[in-house]
């Protein structure tokens, strides 16, 4: 009986431990001994947060002071304990495979702690505890999210980023140029032989529509047209290369100085009512406004979508490295900025991923300057692939393009270290910071100054060169013959510009080159009635036939242009110069066929072995000088605004050449009755053509009617 009693008694014993045990392992209580439970509470860890990082996060805490001294005498240490969410679910249900996973041993001081190798784009769940080994207090749970490492998913968000970069960049331009189409007008208009007013016109140009690749593929058309010589054309892509650097300047203050990124939707809530606006001009602002919200969301995204690299990763060691190679780490990153214009076609997007770079610590600020002048060689592709389909003139005016940033490019890579040293030494001197020591804060502002300096340097060093650059393209660019000196039409027949005032701009630009070369058959015609050898007679008479060929192909084609463009939404006045436009072309191209007509009537007379007499020659000459007189006018009037247009003047020249027609054929008339020497057939002849002559003054007097819109 005594042996039961001193066994139970034991049993009894042993149940009080146990469960005196359990209750220390119970949340809240069994972290602390008898003496450190009353000061250990819900409370005693403090301010724990979570910051999220590439594929983990970082947590941090803080422990009561007067906790963190009872528990350091007692030897406690921190432990961390985690799990998914879905995991932290599922260990609830009781499944074994989502246990949750518990860092132990960290440092009491410690007060933040990083894990990693976790899932991307996950979130988790976590709880600081105090611990001895045996025991562990635990705090309540708190949430944490990681970022997707770097990737195929990560890559093809920096693509899509660039690309709502891209769009955002066209879909603005083109609102600008809607916007600003009659300001646009005015400055192509005032283009002359002036290289100054030319570098002047393709900033503007620039600078309006936030596009160097429109203002030069616009350029190279014009020259296509013959519209613009060579020496112009060099002007306006100058002034096209200053103006590409504000663009520059807006990432660089809008995008990262002031992020518009975050208001990018109140301004697209402002600009998406104006679409539903009936006045044109409000909705091209509106497509400028939501244009501008997409650029800066696009550049956002592409902030974020760069990888966070450390000072120690390949890549950033790779730029380290190599940038301090004299000359040839300057030529190694011209190369790879030159790569990624070509491949992105946007030497402003190529920009904006460079300075992101910049931004993101990737990128030292020499590397990104180096990569910049790059990027002005890989934007020259646009206006070499415009030229492809152009004539010879059109490619000799995109290889002065080249020349001009090849050039500068060459000048700025030997002199590099020298630019650097003065634009850090400018940066400090205002003020600015200096994008060497911080590169994070400071070098896209450097960025955008050596742009700017660099390309204003280029041009007050070139523009003295400008002839030379042009003998240096028609050197280079050989014509292949006559196909090769062609009026072509085929790259403004594509209809590049997307709004209805730079259309009409093209299509005005078209129809004055259009009346010029009705002019020449005027003149080719005239060569023909006096030309006596048969060999250089059959030259003119295949001329005015290959010149009347290219009068119909230019009907068809403008007009089949200016019916592109009357598919969208015209305003009045805007369809009143299309119609105008298409009377006018009409005209021009029964100025061709008669100008064929009277050519095939000569060569008849030729083959006939039939001659005018020295007074029919006279007299159709002097008929020859009035519709040439008529031409000139007619010319004039053609590269005017219909405003400054002055029909007197043609009015007057259309009534000289009826009254010489009359005055021809009374004379004819009466040679014919009294003179029986007169030849019948070339009678026929003769008259034929003073009245083909008299036709084209009335269609000459047409086409000034078109402009003003007396049609």
């Amino acid at each position: 009986m005594k042996n039961k009693l001193v066994l139970s008694f034991a049993l009894l014993l042993v149940s009080f431990f146990t469960f005196n045990a359990n209750a220390q392992n119970e949340n809240n209580l069994e972290a602390a001994p008898k003496e450190l439970m009353s000061n250990i509470n819900s409370g005693s860890i403090e301010n724990i947060s979570s910051t999220s990082q590439i594929e983990g996060f970082t947590t941090s805490w803080n422990l009561d002071y007067e906790v963190f001294q009872d528990l350091k005498e007692q030897g406690y240490t921190v432990s961390i304990q985690y799990n998914t969410k879905i995991g932290a679910k599922r260990y609830e249900k009781g499944y074994s495979n989502s246990d949750w996973i518990v860092i132990n041993g960290i440092d009491l001081h410690t007060t933040s702690y990083s894990i990693d190798s976790l899932a991307g784009e996950e979130s988790y769940l976590f709880k600081i505890g105090i611990s001895n080994g045996e025991n562990t207090f635990w705090s309540d749970k708190n949430t944490a999210d990681t970022e997707r490492g770097w990737g195929i998913f990560r890559f093809l968000v920096l693509i899509g980023a660039l690309g709502m970069f891209i769009y955002g960049m066209k879909i603005m331009s083109e609102g600008l140029q809607q916007a600003a189409g009659s300001r646009l007008r005015y400055l192509l208009g005032s283009i002359t032989s002036n290289r100054v007013k030319g570098v002047l016109t393709g900033f503007g140009i620039t600078s309006i529509v936030q596009s160097s690749s429109v203002t030069t593929v616009m350029t190279v058309s014009f020259v296509n047209a013959g519209l613009m010589t060579l020496v112009q054309s060099a002007g306006v892509m100058m002034g096209a290369n200053i103006g590409t650097t504000i663009t520059g300047w807006i990432i660089n203050i809008f995008g990262f100085k002031v992020s518009i990124g975050s208001y990018a939707l109140v301004l697209i809530a402002i600009g998406a009512p104006m679409m539903f606006f009936g006045k044109q001009k409000i909705k091209a602002w509106s497509s400028a406004i939501i244009g501008f919200s997409l650029l800066f969301m696009g550049l956002g995204f592409l902030k974020d979508a760069v990888p966070e690299l450390g000072p120690d990763s390949w890549l950033v060691q790779f730029f380290i490295d190599f940038k301090d190679i004299p000359v040839i780490s300057t030529l190694l990153f011209v190369l790879l900025g030159t790569l990624v214009t070509v491949i992105v076609q946007s030497s402003s997007a190529a920009m904006a991923l460079t300075m992101t770079l910049v931004a993101g610590g990737i990128v030292p600020f020499e590397v990104a300057a180096a990569m910049i002048l790059g990027e002005n060689i890989g934007t020259t592709i646009t206006a070499e692939l415009a030229s492809t389909i152009g004539n010879v003139h059109a490619k000799r005016s995109a290889r002065i393009h080249s020349l001009f940033n090849v050039i500068g490019v060459t000048w700025a890579v030997l002199l590099f270290p020298f630019i650097l040293q003065g634009i850090e030494y400018f940066m400090v001197s205002i003020g600015a910071g200096n994008p060497f020591e911080n590169p994070k804060e400071y070098a896209n502002t450097g960025i955008a100054i050596f742009h700017t300096a660099f390309n204003l340097a280029n041009v007050f060093i070139l523009i003295w060169f400008v002839p030379n650059l042009v003998r240096i393209a028609e050197r280079t660019v050989k014509s292949k013959g006559g196909h090769d000196e062609e009026f072509h039409l085929d790259y403004i027949g594509a209809g590049y510009m997307s709004t209805p005032d730079l259309s009409l701009l093209e299509a005005k630009k078209e129809i004055a080159k259009f009346g010029e070369l009705t002019g020449r058959m005027s003149k080719f015609s005239r060569d023909l009635l006096f030309e006596k050898s048969r060999k250089k007679q059959k030259l003119l008479i295949d001329r005015i036939a290959k010149y009347e060929e290219i009068t119909d192909r230019v009907e068809v084609e403008v007009a089949n242009y200016l019916s592109k463009i009357s598919e969208g939404e015209l305003s009045i006045d805007t369809a009143i110069r299309i119609r105008g436009m298409n009377s006018i072309v009409n005209d021009l191209e029964r100025i061709g066929d008669i100008f064929y007509q009277v050519s095939k009537g000569l060569e008849r007379k030729s083959e006939a072995k039939i001659w005018f007499t020295p007074h029919q020659r006279e007299r159709l000459a002097e008929m020859f000088d009035l519709v040439d007189e008529a031409f000139v006018i007619m010319s004039e009037n053609l590269k005017k605004h219909s405003a400054e247009v002055n029909l007197i003047a043609a009015n007057e020249v259309e009534e000289r050449i009826n009254n010489k027609r009359d005055e021809i054929r009374s004379e004819y008339l009466d040679a014919l009755s009294k003179d029986d020497e007169v030849h019948m057939k070339g009678g026929i002849i003769y008259n034929d053509i003073f009245a083909s002559l008299e036709k084209v003054g009335d269609h000459i007097i047409n086409v000034s009617e078109g402009i003003v819109g007396k049609v």
